[in-house]
């Protein structure tokens, strides 16, 4: 009879010694998890990084607001100058800023092409993403801007991005209608070069907390 209580003791300690055990071990799991999934800190620091290495690997010139201002809202492409937005984190370089008018409040219908590429953490891009440009596609994104004051907000009617991306129109592509005079033809067009961080980029990158890189040129629609 003794035998048996300390026989069924033991069992129980042991049964109590295993599941405790594993606890510990699927704490031990579920830390290990935790500690393979970044912060969202720790991606941002990530892509300042990448953005950093970038801006060197492309013997980048960055350039003040003031600056900007002063040279009537140019970049010297010669220079191979960017200007920062410091609110946003956008760099922009302003090739072409067209042959038009600066955009007056209201609605107006825009077409794009564009190069996209993501910056990687060493500071080069990656796979090429999007390209209207280079590439063969018969028409032009087009997206409705509407403009109030300094405030933009668009949404693609038709092309690439809106089938990959959804209808949203990132914010730093609408940034630069601030300072570009678009055009109704093709002379007259609008061009830029961008560097997004991905709180102003595109659905996916926002969500995964990446840079990219724009070539986008600008014209109205007829």
């Amino acid at each position: 009879m003794i035998y048996y209580f300390c026989r069924v003791f033991k069992d129980n300690e042991m049964k109590k010694i295993s599941i405790l055990l594993a606890v510990v071990f699927g704490l031990g799991l579920a830390f290990q998890a935790c500690d393979n999934h970044k912060t969202y800190a720790e991606m941002k620091e990530e892509e300042r990084d990448a953005i950093k290495r970038f801006i060197e690997l492309q013997d980048i010139k960055v350039i003040s607001e003031d600056q900007f201002a002063e040279q009537d809202s140019t970049t010297d492409v010669s220079l191979n100058e960017y200007v920062l937005f410091k609110e946003s984190g956008v760099y922009m370089q302003v090739i072409k800023r067209g042959n038009g008018e600066l955009l007056s409040d209201g609605r107006h219908d825009i077409l794009v092409r564009y190069v996209e590429e993501q910056i990687v953490e060493d500071g080069t891009t990656d796979t090429l993403s999007l390209n209207t440009i280079t590439n063969w596609y018969p028409h032009p994104d087009e997206f409705v801007l509407t403009k109030s004051g300094s405030s933009y907000s668009g949404s693609f009617s038709s092309g690439a991005m809106s089938g990959v991306y959804g209808n949203s129109v990132p914010s730093a592509w609408m940034l630069p209608f601030n300072y570009l005079k678009p055009g109704r033809t093709t002379a007259d067009r609008s061009k830029v070069r961008l560097i997004a961080p991905h709180s102003e980029g595109t659905s996916t990158a926002s969500a995964q907390v990446y840079p990219a890189y724009y070539e986008i040129t600008y014209q109205l629609a007829r």
